[in-house]
């Protein structure tokens, strides 16, 4: 699969419109697809344990998307095979009083994935530059100052904060790749549907998430310009197709796993002075009765 379709260069115009949502590149078959998902979460663990193992660097994963484009079932299948002590999943939600209370980076600065490990936010500190421009009523309630408030530069300065914040992350060991889950308005209305008209799935249903659909054409905006003003060489957007959850998953699988491979993984190498002991231990262990 050419992963790079759905890459967002450095400095590229994007317009959501030419990225097709149904998209499912060579793939008819969704039997073929899930055969492929389950070699790359395969891989995928492979490489997870040599990262841990490395313990030198971090891989960041964000999911962003509008609501039903299928975040937490791409997260659960992708990362199935993953050892649970290497992987850790944040879910970020309405900010609390604590948080509230200091920068809005600071809640994801605690929370990124120390060395060895996968860290994944489902949501993120895009919330800050995408809901809270879409809702201005959010940062006319907040802790922040009057001017800066008013300031109408504020979103330029945030795309500017991200920057160079996720640069930091780059240049002390975390990679970061970034994942925009496209939806059309069609299939989320469908899945809302689908949520209202089966019980088991009446708990994932939120008259919120119906009344957002109103500011569908602001979210597009939003999103365009938070994804073409902080998609980076060192911290990458993708658009995904996400009306097809199958190949979604085996979209963002194949990212994750040639990020990692890119990434020189190796085992850490064994001095002379511990093969010696691994000899003695064996030697010892073997002598016993």
């Amino acid at each position: 699969m050419n992963i790079d379709k759905f890459l967002i260069k450095e400095g590229t115009k994007l317009d959501l419109k030419k990225h097709a949502t149904d998209f499912t590149a060579d793939y008819t078959d969704k039997k073929e697809a899930v055969k492929d998902l389950e070699k790359n979460v395969a891989k995928l663990r492979e490489l997870q344990d040599v990262l841990y193992a490395q313990d030198s660097s971090s891989l960041l994963i964000i999911f962003q998307a509008m609501d039903a484009a299928g975040k937490d079932s791409a997260i659960e299948h992708v990362m199935s095979g993953v050892n649970p002590q290497g992987c850790q999943v944040v879910s970020f939600k309405q900010p609390s009083a604590e948080e509230r209370d200091h920068d809005y980076l600071w809640r994801c600065q605690k929370a990124l994935p120390e060395r060895g490990k996968i860290g994944i936010f489902n949501r993120s500190h895009y919330e800050e530059v995408l809901v809270v421009r879409v809702h201005p009523e959010i940062l006319q309630g907040s802790q922040l100052a009057a001017d800066l408030k008013s300031d109408k530069e504020i979103w330029k300065k945030r795309f500017k904060h991200i920057r160079d914040w996720e640069d930091h992350l780059a240049e002390n060991g975390t990679h970061i790749l970034k994942f925009f889950l496209n939806v059309s308005k069609d299939e989320q209305k469908q899945r809302f549907l689908d949520r209202i008209n089966e019980p088991d799935k009446n708990w994932k249903f939120a008259m919120g998430d119906v009344k957002e659909r109103g500011f569908w054409n602001d979210y597009m905006k939003a999103y365009t310009d938070a994804i073409q003003a902080t998609s980076t060489g060192k911290s990458p957007w993708y658009v995904i197709p996400a009306d097809k959850k199958w190949f979604t998953r085996l979209a963002v699988s194949e990212i994750v796993v040639k990020k990692l491979e890119s990434m020189n993984l190796a085992y850490p190498t064994v001095s002379e002075a511990h093969k010696a002991e691994l000899a003695e231990a064996k030697k010892m262990l073997e002598s016993e009765s």
